[in-house]
C-alpha cells in the first residue's frame, strides 16, 4: 500500500470510464448498422428516409462509392436486402482504404489507398474510372445507390484534363501544411475532379439514384462530404482560385498547372436526375450515445456537438484542461463530452515529427494542466481526458487518439521529455510512446470526426 494508491484506483477507473463512453460513442456511428436501419423493404416497396421507390420498376442494383466506412456500409447494404429478390442483383465497387478491404457479395471493395496515407493514388484513379464506367453503363431500370463517407474525397480520384495525380497530391499537401481547413481544400479539389460537386450524378444512366452519407464534416454540408459527388457545387470558380491565392504562390509551377486547369474544364452537362441524399449518421450521433452511456455510470454530464470548425487543437486542448480543473471545483462525478474538429499547423517538414490533431490536442491539454499544477493539486489527480478520431486513424499514425490521468503525468514529471518541444514538432505520437496513453482501436470503419471525454471524480 502507498498513500497515492486510492488516487491511482480512482485514476485507474476514471480511464476505463472515459474509455467506455468514448466507444459507446464510436460504436452508435456503426456503418454496417447506420445503413441497415436506414433502408426499409416492406414488400416491393424500398424506403429510405423520405424516398421511396417500387422495386418492380428495377432490374438492377448497382452500388457504388467511397470512403472509410464503405466497406461496413456495403455490407450493412447487402443485409437490408438479404432474403429479397433482389438481394441476388446487387453489384458494385466501392474505394476504401487497403486495411478496410473485405469480400461482399456482388460488390468489388477496392483498396484505393495505403492506410493511414489521407492522399489520392494511381490505385484510386483505378477504382474511380471502373465507378465512372458503371454509373454511365447505368439502364432507366436500375437503381443506383451511392455510399459515401469520411475519407471519400481522397478515395475517389479523377483529376481534370491537364493536371497529373501528383500535381493534386502536391497542391492538397501544400494546401493542409498551410493550414487550409477541410472546407477550403475540398473547394479546390472539386475544381480538380471530374466525379466531385455533383458529376457522378451528371453521368448517371438512370432515374433511380440514392446517395447514403455517414458525415464527417460538421454541421453536414452535403456539398462538402467527400467534396459531394452527388451533391450540386454550389460555388463558382472563382472560390476555389481564391483559396490557392490565400494560401499558396501561383508562381509555383504545379500551381501555376492546376490553376491553368481548372480555368480550361469543361463539366459536363447536369442532367435532371432526382437523387435523394441521406444523412445517416453524423457526429452528433456520436456524442448524444457517448452521453447516455456517461449518465449510465452515474457521471452528471455536460456535452456540446460543434457545427463548425473549432480552430487550433492547441486551443481546444488547453480549453478541456480548464474544463476538467472546473469540474474538479464543482465537485462529485462529472463527464464533459464534445464532439468536433480542430485544426494542426504543421512544423516545418524538416523538423516535423509524428501524430494527429487529436494526439496533439490531448498533449496541449496535458502542458496546460503541467502549468496549472501545484503540490496541493497534483497534475491530472482525478482527471482523465481523453480525445480520438471516430475513424480509429488519427493523422499518419496507426492510433485513434491519446489520453491523459494522473498516471501518465507522474510519469511524464519522472522523465527529461521536453513536452514544448514534441509539441512544437508535432511529435505527440512518440511522447506518448514513451509515456503510455496512446488509444489504439484499428480501423472502426466509420468516420464523424473527433469524439473528446473529460472524467473527473471529487466527490471522495
Amino acid at each position: 500500500y502507498s498513500p497515492n494508491s486510492k488516487v491511482r484506483f480512482m485514476s485507474d477507473s476514471l480511464q476505463h470510464d472515459a474509455t467506455q463512453i468514448w466507444h459507446a460513442a464510436v460504436h452508435a456511428v456503426d456503418s454496417e448498422s447506420l445503413v441497415r436501419n436506414a433502408i426499409k423493404i416492406q414488400g416491393n416497396r424500398f424506403t429510405c428516409g423520405s424516398w421511396s421507390l417500387n422495386l418492380d420498376q428495377i432490374d438492377r442494383i448497382l452500388v457504388v462509392g467511397a470512403g472509410k466506412a464503405g466497406t461496413g456500409m456495403s455490407r450493412g447494404l447487402i443485409q437490408a436486402f438479404e432474403s429479397t429478390p433482389w438481394q441476388s442483383q446487387i453489384s458494385g465497387w466501392v474505394n476504401v482504404p487497403d486495411d478496410c478491404v473485405a469480400e461482399i457479395p456482388g460488390v468489388t471493395i477496392h483498396a484505393a489507398r495505403p492506410a493511414a496515407v489521407n492522399e489520392p493514388t494511381e490505385a484510386g484513379i483505378h477504382g474511380t474510372t471502373e465507378i465512372i464506367n458503371l454509373v454511365e453503363n447505368t439502364q432507366p431500370r436500375d437503381l443506383c445507390i451511392c455510399l459515401i463517407s469520411g475519407g471519400g474525397s481522397a478515395l475517389m480520384p479523377a483529376p481534370v484534363h491537364g493536371i497529373h495525380l501528383e500535381d493534386k497530391q502536391h497542391i492538397t499537401r501544400l494546401l493542409s501544411s498551410a493550414g487550409a481547413n477541410i472546407q477550403q481544400l475540398n473547394s479546390v479539389r472539386k475544381k480538380l475532379s471530374q466525379i466531385k460537386g455533383g458529376q457522378l450524378v451528371s453521368r448517371c444512366g438512370s432515374p433511380h439514384f440514392v446517395s447514403l452519407i455517414i458525415s464527417d464534416v460538421l454541421g453536414d454540408p452535403l456539398d462538402i462530404i467527400a467534396s459531394g459527388p452527388t451533391v450540386t457545387d454550389p460555388e463558382p470558380l472563382e472560390s476555389a482560385i481564391s483559396v490557392i491565392h490565400q494560401f499558396l504562390d501561383s508562381n509555383d509551377s504545379v500551381v501555376h498547372r492546376c490553376l491553368t486547369a481548372m480555368r480550361q474544364y469543361v463539366r459536363p452537362s447536369a442532367k435532371a436526375i432526382p437523387a435523394h441524399v441521406e444523412v445517416i449518421g453524423n457526429n452528433r450521433t456520436a456524442v448524444d450515445a457517448a452521453v447516455v452511456t456517461a449518465k449510465q455510470l452515474g457521471y452528471e454530464t455536460t456535452f456540446v456537438a460543434h457545427n463548425e470548425l473549432e480552430g487550433a487543437a492547441e486551443q481546444v486542448g488547453f480549453d478541456l484542461a480548464q474544463q476538467a480543473r472546473q469540474m474538479i471545483k464543482q465537485g462529485g462525478k462529472r463527464v464533459y463530452v464534445s464532439g468536433g474538429e480542430p485544426t494542426v499547423e504543421l512544423a516545418e517538414e524538416a523538423i516535423r515529427g509524428k501524430g494527429g490533431r487529436n494526439q496533439q490536442l490531448v498533449l496541449a491539454a496535458l502542458a496546460n494542466q503541467i502549468a496549472h499544477a501545484t503540490k496541493d493539486n497534483p497534475c491530472m489527480k482525478r482527471q482523465v481526458i481523453l480525445s480520438g478520431g471516430t475513424d480509429g486513424e488519427d493523422g499518419p499514425t496507426d492510433m485513434a487518439g491519446a489520453w491523459i490521468d494522473a498516471k501518465i503525468a507522474e510519469r511524464y514529471d519522472q522523465s527529461d521529455l521536453d513536452i514544448k518541444h514534441f509539441l512544437k514538432c508535432n511529435d505527440a505520437y512518440h511522447f506518448f510512446q514513451q509515456v503510455g496513453g496512446l488509444l489504439k482501436t484499428g480501423p472502426t470503419h466509420t468516420n464523424v470526426c473527433d469524439v473528446r471525454v473529460v472524467a473527473t471524480n471529487s466527490s471522495n
